[in-house]
């Protein structure tokens, strides 16, 4: 069973999550991936996301996959209870994904049926492909990326931070430009889309 869910800003929706797992989930683990950020000047949203996941009484296990070995990328994916992308930019965390191999192993867990978690760029990259967040991310910072399939686990486009600041008028941008190609599903900073297998459910405060 596939289970996704997608945010824009995991710390405005966290309330919603145990109910998504549908059980407790104290104690459980999640490896938190940071890496969207590494380029970022300002990335306390991240600090946000993983004290969210803290309040929950989940344990957060970091794993920048720019800088892990691929053994230890396998065995932090494989082994926590939930894997968490968190927010940045978008072409960089898939740049990092590809190099890594840590796309494909994210690949087989969330087919396998692991809970996935995405704030923003996390939730992008779920996506077929990525080139459609152009206006909000910057593609230059990832200057090795040629191809932007993405893990192309839902087959629709996430557009994140719909209606915030800092991100309104490149969000309305970008849903003017591509609503009539793609299938857009816009959310703001307190909604969050559930994925149960192929059912897709928009959720939380517009």
């Amino acid at each position: 069973m596939k289970k996704l869910f997608l945010a824009s800003s995991f710390a405005d929706v966290s309330k919603y999550f145990v109910d998504f797992i549908g059980d407790n989930v104290q104690g459980k683990t999640v490896t938190f991936i940071p890496t969207a950020s590494n380029l970022e000047e300002v990335n306390h949203y991240m600090q946000n996301d993983k004290l969210a996941f803290e309040e929950l009484g989940v344990i957060v296990d970091e794993l920048d996959i720019a800088i892990a070995p691929l053994s230890l990328i396998e065995q932090k994916i494989t082994l926590n209870d939930y894997i968490f992308i968190g927010g940045g930019n978008t072409f960089y965390l898939l740049q990092k994904l590809k190099k890594s191999g840590a796309d494909q192993i994210i690949i087989q867990q969330i087919q396998q049926g692991k809970p996935y978690i995405g704030t923003s760029a996390g939730s992008v990259i779920v996506a077929p492909d990525i080139d459609y967040i152009g206006l909000m991310d910057e593609k230059d910072k990832a200057p090795l990326l040629t191809d932007y399939t993405a893990l192309n686990m839902v087959d629709f486009y996430l557009l994140p931070h719909y209606g915030n600041l800092p991100f309104k008028e490149t969000a309305e941008q970008t849903l003017n430009r591509y609503q009539h190609q793609l299938s857009l599903y816009p959310i703001s900073n307190t909604q969050f889309i559930k994925v149960i297998n192929n059912e897709v459910e928009i959720g939380g405060t517009a």
